[in-house]
């Protein structure tokens, strides 16, 4: 029986994204819960397998039509053995989660890392395969990498390469060794509201004072918004989050001559009329000329659907197996 379709599972810390994607890589239909954190590993497992049959439910499949089930896990995963090292954001370590779903459904499972995921979407589908040493940056809540060498993943010696967030920083000339210098504490969306929050409590006038007054959440969009009115506010804090950004991935292009840098998540995808010309000025100012002079710095087109696509090319990578 020919097995035409997949399905990717997008795992994140706040939803569960799911695609059904045919033979010539379409997305066919696409299913989207909340993450229950709460409800441990295998309430995840549950909850991740109820998406894989509502899709096959919607198109009149069965599992025999599959060809694999790739999920994407925000944290340190071997692709091989299926297992998470860890998974901060969704309380998870040292979990097999391929084992798992693999007794409740009988197709083949792929584990990666999401940006990981992300970054084989992009490179397959939105460069075809024709870049070769790739930078994914995605900007949100945190701050994810993912690296490509000769156009291949590059996933590290124990499967923690592209923790960019995770990466100590200079912020005015100093470098303290604790977690608030981490690159995601400092220029993440999450840095950004906190900046945001602490000048509006600081009596700094601003167009999203009501959010934090009213104890709201302020996401992108809202930033976004903020930003297009000529807030003081958001432009500078938003506009210390390009600085670092800037600085940071021209001192990794320094280091690894990459020739393409994509950038994506919440915060840059609302954001990024303001954002990349910032980001690619700073960019110019830190890299060393000679290495950075044909780098291009590009925001995604794909959004959300990145890892959704990318979850076919790790089923090609992996045929299946």
């Amino acid at each position: 029986m020919a097995k035409d379709f997949i399905i990717t599972v997008d795992l994140g810390g706040t939803k569960i994204l799911s695609a059904l994607l045919d033979k010539k890589n379409n997305i066919v239909t696409r299913v989207k819960v909340a993450t229950n954190i709460e409800q441990g590993a295998d309430g995840l497992v549950k909850d991740i397998v109820a998406s894989v049959k509502e899709l096959l439910k919607k198109e009149n499949l069965k599992e025999d039509d599959l060809e694999a089930v790739s999920v994407g896990v925000p944290g340190t995963v071997n692709p091989k053995t299926g297992v998470i090292g860890i998974a901060p954001n969704l309380n998870i370590k040292n979990y097999n989660i391929k084992k798992s779903i693999m007794k409740k459904i009988s197709v083949p499972v792929l584990l990666e890392n999401d940006v990981n995921l992300a970054g084989l979407g992009i490179k397959s589908f939105e460069f075809k395969d024709k870049v070769k040493n790739m930078l994914v940056v995605f900007v949100g809540t945190g701050i994810g990498g993912a690296l490509f060498f000769d156009g291949k993943v590059y996933r590290g010696s124990s499967f923690y390469a592209g923790e960019i967030g995770h990466m100590l920083v200079c912020k005015d000339g100093s470098l303290a060794k604790d977690k608030g210098t981490e690159f995601e504490k400092l220029a993440s969306r999450t840095a950004v509201v906190n900046g945001i929050t602490e000048q509006i409590k600081n009596k700094k006038k601003s167009v999203l004072a009501e959010y934090v007054e009213k104890k709201k959440k302020i996401k992108s969009k809202a930033i976004a918004k903020a930003i297009a009115k000529k807030d003081k506010v958001a432009i500078e804090e938003v506009g210390i989050a390009c600085k670092i950004i800037g600085s940071v991935l021209g001192s990794i292009t320094t280091l690894l001559n990459l020739d393409t840098i994509v950038l994506g998540g919440g915060l840059i995808e609302a954001n990024h009329g303001f954002m990349l010309p910032k980001i690619r000025a700073q960019f110019r100012k830190t890299v060393m000329k000679d290495v950075g002079k044909k780098t291009k710095i590009v925001v995604t087109k794909l959004g959300d659907d990145a890892p959704l696509y990318g979850g076919a090319a790790l089923a090609k990578e992996f045929g299946g197996k």
